[in-house]
């Protein structure tokens, strides 16, 4: 196995927008249902795979575009260092001042390594100045234990 990394910084506006950031029910509505409700249906199933939006499951960030994936290791350790440098380079830009500490930055980092050793995945999440929006991701791959079937986006 090994593990994927993922930033992504944006309008917090554009991150609400949680259609986007989920994947389309398996079947469409009714063909005969409301017009507004099949045309959400067919934007969301053709925007869903290739929009930058972090996913509101971390495991989908998989069939995003391979272009997305930042970097990627085999070791966990390896992985949970690079969130530790993008959380010190992002601190101060963070709007909460208690999400700068760095005893509480390096307990995320900790655990980090942890999940990602027995086959989780980490997504973390804060607010930036401005509103804006910060999403770090690191997906374990090859296979995903959420989503076993899913390829590797780098192949």
């Amino acid at each position: 196995m090994h593990h994927h990394g993922y930033v992504w910084t944006g309008p917090k506006q554009r991150f609400d927008d949680e259609a986007l950031r989920r994947p389309p029910y398996p079947s469409p509505p009714p063909a005969d249902g409301r017009t507004d409700l099949v045309q959400r249906y067919k934007e969301v199933k053709a925007e869903f795979p290739v929009v930058d939006l972090p996913p509101l499951e971390t495991a989908y960030w998989l069939i995003k575009p391979r272009e997305l994936v930042r970097d990627t290791w085999d070791e966990p350790k390896e992985a949970a260092q690079w969130l530790g440098e993008q959380l010190i380079g992002y601190a101060p830009r963070f709007a909460s001042v208690s999400d700068r500490d760095s005893t509480r930055l390096a307990m995320l980092v900790g655990s980090a390594a942890e999940r990602l050793g027995w086959g989780g995945d980490v997504a973390h999440g804060f607010y930036l100045e401005r509103p804006s929006f910060l999403s770090l991701a690191l997906v374990g791959c090859s296979p995903n234990r959420a989503l076993p079937e899913v390829d590797c986006p780098l192949r």
